[in-house]
């Protein structure tokens, strides 16, 4: 089955990350920048977005309140860019342990495993969840369902693609499995749920052997 290519555009900054990650469309490392974000990323995960300013930032960063303004034009301008830092940092770390994994089955438990440990065990994610809980959505999911559509995509691709070395059964019918897939995992990340345990890798990992590989017609090893 052929996946249609996206004509959407892109509808979240988890969407942007995964491009950039995925194509190689990183932009180059700005010092002073980063210092900014590191500086936020520290601000938000202590006191939430709404209550940060950009004052407050530029001086834990150590920089002038103008130097933050010839960075990020707005507090949305800087937010976003810690975030996609964030997001950029998951689809390394999902790269690395695809390469990593020797079969389809391993593949597919690193996935979850790693969405829920990098992306829902993210301390910023957290104090969202704590401090303003209906931001989280929109930033991990969108809001209007294209940026969940753009990863089931992507999921459907590395579906068809264990399909095509017979890793994965014929018979699965891959846009649909992506797609369920995928709101599993959201659902997890925007909803935490007390079924299952962050920090506990082991736990995560049974739970995706038990009950995502059968999506995809594989079996528990």
């Amino acid at each position: 089955m052929a996946i249609p290519p996206a004509a959407r555009p892109e509808a979240s900054l988890f969407a942007r990350a995964m491009r950039q990650v995925t194509e190689g469309g990183l932009e180059p490392v700005d010092a002073t920048r980063e210092k900014l974000l590191d500086a936020a990323y520290e601000q938000f995960c202590e006191t939430g977005v709404a209550r940060a300013s950009m004052e407050e930032v530029a001086r834990r960063a150590g920089t002038a309140r103008i130097t933050i303004y010839r960075k990020f034009d707005t507090k949305d301008a800087l937010v976003d860019a810690v975030m996609l830092r964030e997001f950029q940092r998951y689809f390394g770390e999902y790269l690395q342990g695809m390469a990593a994994a020797s079969t389809a089955a391993d593949r597919v438990v690193m996935a979850f495993v790693t969405s829920l440990r990098t992306i829902g065990g993210n301390r910023l994610i957290r104090k969202l969840l704590e401090t303003e809980p209906a931001m989280v959505p929109g930033v991990v999911g969108g809001g209007d369902g294209r940026t969940l559509a753009a990863v089931r995509d992507f999921v459907a691709h590395q579906i068809l693609r264990e399909q095509g070395a017979g890793n994965i059964p014929a018979r699965v019918r891959t846009i649909p499995a992506a797609d369920l897939l995928v709101r599993i995992a959201g659902s997890f990340l925007t909803t935490p749920s007390d079924l299952v345990d962050y920090d506990d890798e082991a736990d995560l990992t049974d739970f995706a052997r038990e009950f995502l590989l059968p999506i995809l017609g594989l079996k528990r090893s």
